[in-house]
Formats: C-alpha cells, structure tokens, sequence
C-alpha cells in the first residue's frame, strides 16, 4: 500500500511520544532496580489495569480472533473466553496475596514459600524457563503477527519490519523500565482503541459490505453469528465449549491467564499502591479484556468473510506474501487496506501500539527475572543496583533478538496459542492450590513442570513431521497433558516430604497475617460468581445490541447492573 504524508505523519508521531516517555521515565527508573521493575511499588489500580489489557491487545490478538471466527464463527472464541474464570480466581482470591508477599517478581515466591535447595534451584530454573525459553516463544508470536500486518499494508520483509520495530521498542523498554512501559502502555491502549473502533466502523460501512444489516444477513456471515456453539455438533461443543471449561481455565497456564496470578499480570499486582489497587487493577484488567474489547475485532473478522471468503482469495490478493504467512489470521490486515488515508494512519499507528505494548511488557518482565531471579540470586550476589539496571538493559536487547529469530519458525497466532496452552497443560491446579496446601513443594512445581513440556514437545514435534508417528485432535492432546502432568505431580506431592513447619509459618503469617486462611470465603466465592456472570453479561449485552435483539440485550444489560450491584454490597468482605 501507499501510505499518505497523514499516515506517516501519525506513525513518526506515536514513536516520538514512545521515546519521549522513556526517555523521561529513565531518570528515575536508573535509580534501582526496583524502580525499573515496579516502578517503586507506587503505581494506581487504572494505570496498572489498562497496561494490563494493553498487553494482552497484541499485534497477533486481532489476528487470532480474525482467524476464530472465520473458522468456527463467533462462538469460537470460547476458547479463550473462558480464560475469565481464571481470571477472575485472581481478582478476588490472590491479588491482594500477591501484593502483601512483598516481593519483586512473582519467583520469589519460591523461596518465601518453600525451604532447602531446591526451592534455590527452582527459582532460578523458573527464570530462564520463564523468562526466556517461553518468553521467547511468547514474543516470536507475537513479531510473527507483526510481520504479517507489515507485510500487507506497508510491502515490508519480515526482517525489515522486526529491525525497524525492534530498535524502538527496546529503547525506551531499556530506558524507561516499568514506569515507562506502564505511561506508553496507556497512551497505546487509548490510540489502539480509537483504531478498532472506527476502523471497524469504516469497514462494516463499505459499499461492498453494505452496513451492519447487510453484513448480519449475507448468507457467509449468517452462519457464524452464534454465541455459543451448535450442541448438536459434537465436536465444535467439545472443542469450543466443553474443554474450556471444564478442563482448561483451570488446569493451564497461559500468559496473562495464569491460575492463581503469575508472570506480567503479578508484576503489576506487585507494582500497585497497596492490595485495594492490585484487586481493582485486576478487576478492570478482565473486564476490559473480555467484555469491552473483542466486538470490533469480531465484526472485521466477520466482515471479512464477505470480501475474502477463503483463503485462496487472500492469497490472491496479497501475491507478495510468503507461503509461511499465509493464513486466515492475516484476514484482519487485509480488511485495513481498504482503509482510507488518516484512518489507515491511525490504525496501524494502533497496530503497531499493540505489538509495541506486548513486546515491551514480555521484555521487562523476562529481564526482571534474568536480574533478580537468576543474575543476582546465583551470579553475582554482591552486585550493585547500578549493575542490576545494567545488566536489566542488555538482557531486554538478547531477548528481542532471539524473539525475532525464531518467529521465521511460526505460522499463524493459533499455533503459538495451543503450543503455549500445551506446555502448561495440567499445571494450573498446582498454582491454584500451593498457597493453601502445605503438601506441595518444590518437587511438585519441577515434576509439573518438566512433564508438562516433555509432553508438549513431544507434540509439537509429532505435528511438524511429515509422516506423523500418531494422529491425535487437538483438545485430546490438551486432555492427554492435563491428565498425565496432574497425576504426576500430585504424585510427586504426596511420595515427598512437605516444606519444613518453620518456612510454612512465617510464610501464612506474612501472607495471611495470622488469620484462617479461608476467612470470608463464602463472599469470595459469590464474588468469583457473580464477577464472572456480571462480565460474561456485558459481553452478551454488546453482542445482542449489536445483533439488533433488542430484549436479549435489555436483560443482559439488566443482569449486568444486577451483579455490579451485588459486588458493590460485598466489596468489604473481600
């Protein structure tokens, strides 16, 4: 495509902004490595909420969503829709855990939690684990999708664009640390949604689609309107609905859906004023990310069944693209080319916030741990705050490089969605549970570990060949992982020695305070319920309002204020 003056006026003026921001958050981020990781633990509940959500907009979530609905329509979105139980585990059970820990990141937790060596060796296993192999897979998907938009709408080699992104992108996560991501994640989160929305508002007005009338009835789109999937239809009822949440929400860890808090998500809870802004940060985290956001992405995608209704007519189009990015995800960029100058500006300024905004949170949180979990706990226990920042900045330039390179190695955002799902499959319940139950140690946090990655690799690998050893679908690779790595590290659990009683207790009377730790459990669990109704209803709302279905949307409407009323009333006993 060629790009306007306005259009390159808008991108040139977003990256300045970027580097203005961490070129002012450097001098304090300098001072210690506590303000470059937590911004000095002072940070408020909507700062740390929307950088929360400005994370998880990343340049492969339209793409994903694009490619769900073009595949399995609307309700193929489950598949991470029901990541907000999870989420909502967190808001009401562990932020305000999180944030009395005191810690800087959440590995730490491992030797406030358990005692010995082990518990040493696991905390920095965990950070290159982590912080780096998973890190990196994390990261290449998302240069991966990043790619893809540059290819269709600026002509760029995947090379080039990741040169050009990457420069920026480390500069000011190198400079400005924490405080710097967080204040860019906001101006990104603020432009990126002002380019979903009226973009997709451009798009569904096309003459070629014919307004939102037409775009509902047109005989591709009608088919994929449902919410939920057809229970006739075994397998799109497992694949879609059933797996999700029966088994995955709670037995996977997911970046940014990991079961009991963890990763960039527990960063923020950590870098929070006190417990109430952890709690509210996290709140509004899934309610922005849930119910707030997917509609645009959702409409483009079906929009797009109209002007591309297959893949060969995507691939038709864009020539020029690699038989390695060619896919359904790439359907969102190809619908912004219809985009006209200005508006065209203003989104791919949003698109490349968002891969902007996932790349840098994935680099300060990853060299969070190389520095405090690995660096400085195994390598040089004696360095100075100075040498912490240093060794902070070098290690977010390694990161993005080894991010860039092995993206060549991916194809689409769904793979590296069930590959990420794969290798925490069955861990969840360990994470959900180990504050509570004083049986698990680190043992148990290694055996789940190790199985759970043997088992995906071993996926993984069996999926590239030519001639694969076994066939097996996808949700039953998901269940075989669940099944396997449970038993075995509840196993593990059970055939080894707990933590000594001396650690365990210091470690309830920090967490807990001396109080039972099941205090007010009663009111968390109707909040957990009610918060994910109130959620799951605001999203329905939107989606009925839109559909036209006046009296679906009033009563979701209705419900949701239903449940904000509810939380409202037992906020306190939470």
């Amino acid at each position: 495509m060629n790009l306007s003056i306005l259009d390159y006026a808008i991108i040139i003026g977003f990256f300045l902004i970027s580097l203005l921001i961490g070129l002012w958050a450097s001098k304090s981020a300098g001072k210690n490595s506590s303000e470059f990781f937590l911004s000095g633990r002072n940070m408020p509940w909507w700062l740390l909420g929307v950088s929360m959500v400005a994370t998880t907009f990343a340049a492969d979530t339209p793409g994903l969503v694009t490619e769900l609905v073009r595949k399995n329509g609307v309700s193929g979105n489950w598949v991470w829709w029901a990541m907000l139980l999870t989420g909502m585990l967190t808001v009401f059970f562990y932020a305000k855990l999180w944030r009395k820990s005191g810690i800087t990141t959440d590995l730490e937790f491992y030797e406030l939690r358990y005692s010995g060596k082990m518990a040493s060796f696991l905390r920095g296993f965990r950070a290159i684990y982590l912080g780096v192999i998973f890190n990196i897979i994390t990261m290449a998907g998302v240069c991966l999708a990043g790619a893809k938009i540059a290819n269709i709408l600026l002509g760029i080699s995947q090379g080039e664009m990741l040169i050009y992104s990457s420069i920026i992108v480390v500069i000011y996560s190198s400079l400005g640390g924490l405080k710097g991501v967080l204040l860019t994640d906001f101006v990104q989160f603020v432009i990126a949604m002002i380019g979903s929305v009226w973009a997709t508002i451009y798009i569904v007005n096309l003459p070629e689609i014919g307004g939102l009338d037409t775009l509902l009835t047109h005989e591709g789109v009608s088919s994929k309107l449902a919410m939920f999937p057809d229970f006739s239809d075994k397998e799109a009822l497992i694949t879609l609905f059933i797996i999700p949440f029966a088994v995955q929400w709670w037995s996977t860890w997911y970046p940014g859906a990991e079961p009991g808090g963890g990763g960039y998500i527990a960063q923020r809870m950590l870098a929070a004023k006190d417990e109430k802004n952890a709690t509210w940060a996290t709140l509004f985290f899934n309610f922005a990310h849930f119910a707030l956001r997917p509609w645009p992405w959702i409409l483009v995608g079906l929009a797009s069944l109209i002007l591309f209704p297959n893949l060969e007519s995507i691939n038709t189009a864009f020539p020029k693209l690699s038989a390695e990015m060619q896919g359904h995800d790439v359907a969102y960029a190809a619908m912004m080319t219809y985009l006209p100058a200005g508006l065209l500006g203003i989104v791919l300024t949003s698109l490349i916030a968002a891969f902007m905004s996932t790349i840098s949170t994935q680099l300060n949180w990853g060299s969070s741990y190389i520095v405090n979990d690995f660096y400085g706990r195994f390598i040089n226990q004696e360095a100075s705050e100075k040498q912490k920042v240093i060794i902070g900045r070098i290690s977010t330039v390694l990161l993005m490089v080894c991010a860039a390179l092995f993206s060549f190695y991916l194809q689409s955002a769904k793979d590296v969605f069930d590959l990420l799902l794969q290798i925490g499959a069955g861990t969840g319940l360990l994470f959900i549970l180990r504050w509570f139950w004083h049986r698990i140690n680190p043992y148990s946090e290694m055996a789940a570990m190790a199985i759970s990655f043997v088992i995906a690799l071993i996926f993984f690998v069996n999926g590239k060949m030519e001639n694969p050893m076994f066939e097996i679908a996808g949700y039953w690779q998901l269940i075989t992982g669940v099944v396997i790595t449970t038993i075995g590290w509840i196993l593990i659990t059970l055939l080894t020695q707990p933590t000594d009683s001396k650690t365990l207790d210091r470690f309830d009377n920090l967490i807990f305070e001396g109080e039972d730790k099941f205090k007010n459990i009663g009111a968390k669990i109707v909040a957990f319920v009610t918060g994910t109704i109130g959620v799951y209803s605001f999203l329905f709302a939107t989606g009925n309002w839109i559909y036209g279905k006046t009296t679906l949307a009033l009563g979701f409407t209705v419900l949701t204020g239903v449940c904000m009323f509810i939380l409202q009333r037992i906020w306190k006993k939470i």
